[in-house]
């Protein structure tokens, strides 16, 4: 077996194109923690499910009391700078924000194009990470909101509409 590098890891599967999430929970006093994240995706449909990815060095994640429960703020594409602010360690993260406190007593950020609101199901060991697997308790999608912000080769851009390719039929 070959062992890959990370820097060649890294830029090879920059290639494909990630969301952008903030995902939101309180520590145990009750004050909003968050952090970015790349590795957000849906797990099962019956029973909803979703998960991401999270770095064991991460200092946000386990300040959310205990990981019991989380959102997650689909950011939009005039959303960079709220990443930005989300991906860094320390500092007042939320500080001059337009966010609020919402279902489960988590808050959630403003403007976002849609929030999943989760119990934590699962946690499972990953290399470097922790997959965190949520038992989703409300959805809301912004119907007006800008397209989502995405994650590629290294940098941000918005997501283009486009109609579905039509399927040909058998005659």
């Amino acid at each position: 077996m070959h062992s890959v590098g990370a820097d060649r890891f890294r830029t090879i599967l920059g290639h494909v194109p990630t969301g952008v999430v903030i995902v939101t929970g309180a520590d145990e006093g009750g004050q909003p923690v968050g952090f970015t994240c790349g590795s957000f995706f849906s797990v099962s449909l019956d029973p909803p499910l979703v998960g991401f990815c999270v770095a064991k060095t991460s200092t946000s994640w386990p300040l959310m009391a205990g990981g019991a429960r989380f959102c997650v703020n689909l950011l939009a594409e005039d959303q960079q700078d709220i990443s930005s602010r989300f991906a860094r360690k320390g500092g007042d993260k939320f500080g001059g924000l337009s966010w609020q406190y919402g279902p489960l007593s988590l808050p959630y950020l403003d403007r976002a194009v849609a929030w999943i609101w989760c119990e934590t199901a699962d946690v499972h060991e990953a290399g470097d990470h922790v997959i965190v697997v949520g038992a989703v308790s409300k959805m809301l999608l912004d119907p007006q909101s800008p397209m989502p912000l995405v994650f590629h080769r290294g940098g941000y851009s918005g997501v283009t509409e486009f109609a579905p390719a039509r399927r040909s039929q058998a005659s």
